[in-house]
């Protein structure tokens, strides 16, 4: 085994690569008495539980999906949104379908994931895909709708803007009226669904992009870095430099920096009255 094939070259295919262990090496690797050589077994079997573990993960997180599958539905659409609590930007929306028994690893909520995991997946998610989008709902039409319909708005886009029409929608917490398809409100969606949580890793890539892009338009307020979400440091800078063109009006940190009183409005209403 040794002659064939390093240690260090054994760990990187089978351990760091995730290549499968040859029956035969690995029978040499438990008669090698070698620290390196069992330490290097012991990091194999951690990687084999690992899998075990995440497919029984993916096995869950296609719970909705599968059914779908079965019954013959081809196109199931995994639908979210990102940015709803920001002061600034935009809402953003992802609607992916992923092929009939799709299994993506380590595809999870995004706001589990660190960023660099995030945009790892983006581009797997839309290499593999069927179909996806990502559309946006505007500050503007923040400011007129509330952030909650907004996202409808956002989301609706997205899966009208699919190239190939979805036949199910699988939607995180909401529905989308206006859409004539069959479709599921998933409460925590993006952790129970893996169309959803590839969804939402889209939609939050795309828009974390975007906002890099705003951050070069309008310094100062340090966009690249919190995404426009109210932390200390952009309330700060809100106050200091007023509000931009990309900052949503009727949220109360920016009235407050413009002088003017909060908007009396239910922000996140589940239902418009």
């Amino acid at each position: 085994m040794a002659k064939r094939r390093s240690l260090a070259e054994l760990r990187r295919r089978h351990v760091d690569e995730g290549k499968p262990l040859p029956a035969d090496v690995e029978a040499e690797l438990r008669d090698d008495p070698r620290a390196s050589a069992q330490a290097l077994l012991a990091a194999v079997e951690r990687r084999r539980r690992d899998n075990r573990v995440e497919g029984q993960r993916l096995r869950r997180m296609l719970s909705f999906e599968q059914p779908l599958w079965t019954s013959g539905l081809a196109h199931v659409a995994g639908v979210d949104e990102a940015g709803v609590s920001p002061l600034a930007g935009p809402i953003a929306a992802g609607a992916v379908i992923l092929p009939v028994g799709c299994k993506l690893v380590g595809v999870d909520d995004s706001k589990k994931l660190d960023p660099e995991t995030r945009e790892r997946l983006a581009v797997e998610i839309k290499r593999v895909a069927v179909a996806w989008h990502v559309a946006f709902a505007e500050p503007e039409e923040v400011d007129q709708h509330n952030p909650y319909w907004a996202g409808i708005l956002a989301m609706k886009r997205a899966v009208l803007g699919l190239s190939t029409p979805p036949q199910h929608l699988l939607i995180d917490a909401r529905r989308i009226k206006e859409i004539d398809l069959p479709q599921d409100a998933i409460v925590k969606g993006d952790e129970l669904s893996l169309s959803i949580a590839a969804a939402s890793i889209l939609a939050k890539t795309t828009r974390d992009a975007l906002m890099v892009e705003l951050d070069a338009r309008y310094p100062g307020y340090g966009f690249a870095g919190h995404k426009g979400y109210p932390v200390k440091s952009h309330v700060e800078a809100l106050l200091r430099l007023g509000p931009c063109p990309v900052h949503r009006r009727s949220f109360e940190p920016v009235r407050r920096a413009m002088g003017i009183a909060p908007v009396q409005t239910e922000l996140f209403a589940p239902e418009r009255r």
